[in-house]
């Protein structure tokens, strides 16, 4: 009695796979017609204006120039710029060490509880902002608050209306935004990697020197780039406590806009807002990349 057996052939198994491959690569004609609402929304909310900014930008004397763009680079101008890049950098900063020793205790702690209630509190926290935030710092901590009242702060030289205070307040939505950034990286790290770290011998300081930290690392420069353009962009906050005492860019343009300190600089404002752009394209331009390098680690 003989036993015949069969085996598949390349040739037979891509034959067998093709037509599943097309079958997948198939579209249907007016598939892409469910995304005209979308494409005509995001033409209108982000294409017009964008186009209105640029055109107001490089408009001089009724043409076309960079004289706008140069002086939104020069004077108090350049100042609030910079001010607003180290104002974002620095919080960004404070807040992705501190999101990021946060959501460790978080992921590993065993208390299911505990963990629901960081996370959602920091998804609520990470979107409270404005007005709101500003007068819940200034009733707290301002001059005349109740911890600087009862604490003796302000004769310590504490003044929440200041670089520093500002910094503190952006920390109160910028900690929860790191720590929903980094749960679910923490989340992705492997159990079995420590194990084979541990049974090679190697201490907790060597697993997260040559493993964790390489691993989320990706995700730590994504979320500190996520960070930096919400700090850089924020301005209701700033506007309602500070004013124009700190310099920043959203506070001269505002300015501008209205005609407070100058007249007839709207186009200014419109080349500082082309300055913020810019910037923001840079911070999604380094922060995409990182995104997906950090997917394809953790999936």
């Amino acid at each position: 009695m003989t036993l015949t057996t069969t085996t598949s052939t390349p040739a037979a198994v891509t034959a067998v796979e093709r037509p599943t491959e097309k079958r997948r690569g198939r579209r249907r004609p007016g598939a892409w017609l469910a995304a005209v609402p979308l494409l005509a929304f995001v033409a209108l909310a982000f294409g017009v204006p964008a186009l209105a900014m640029l055109n107001g930008a490089l408009s001089v004397d009724g043409s076309y120039g960079l004289g706008n763009m140069s002086q939104s680079v020069h004077g108090a101008y350049w100042t609030a710029l910079l001010g607003s890049v180290k104002l974002a950098a620095t919080t960004a900063a404070i807040a992705a060490v501190l999101g990021l020793l946060l959501a460790q205790a978080v992921v590993t702690s065993r208390g299911k509880a505990l963990r629901e209630a960081v996370l959602t509190a920091s998804g609520v926290l990470a979107n409270f902002g404005g007005v709101p935030l500003a007068f819940a710092f200034v009733a707290t901590l301002g001059n005349a608050g109740v911890l600087t009242t009862k604490l003796g702060l302000a004769e310590h030289g504490w003044s929440l209306y200041s670089f520093w205070g500002l910094a503190l307040t952006y920390l109160y939505f910028l900690i929860p935004l790191m720590v929903l950034t980094v749960a679910p990286a923490l989340d992705g790290l492997r159990p079995q990697w420590r194990e084979a770290a541990q049974s090679s011998g190697a201490s907790a300081w060597q697993y997260w020197r040559h493993v964790g930290v390489p691993v989320l690392l990706p995700t730590l420069l994504g979320g500190f780039v996520l960070l930096f353009g919400s700090a850089f962009a924020a301005y209701a906050t700033a506007a309602s406590m500070v004013g124009s005492s700190v310099p920043l860019v959203t506070m001269q343009i505002a300015d501008a806009l209205s005609g407070n300190v100058l007249v007839g600089q709207e186009n200014v404002a419109l080349a500082l807002s082309l300055d913020m752009v810019i910037v923001a394209l840079l911070v999604m331009a380094v922060h995409l990349p990182l995104q997906r390098r950090s997917a394809r680690w953790l999936a």
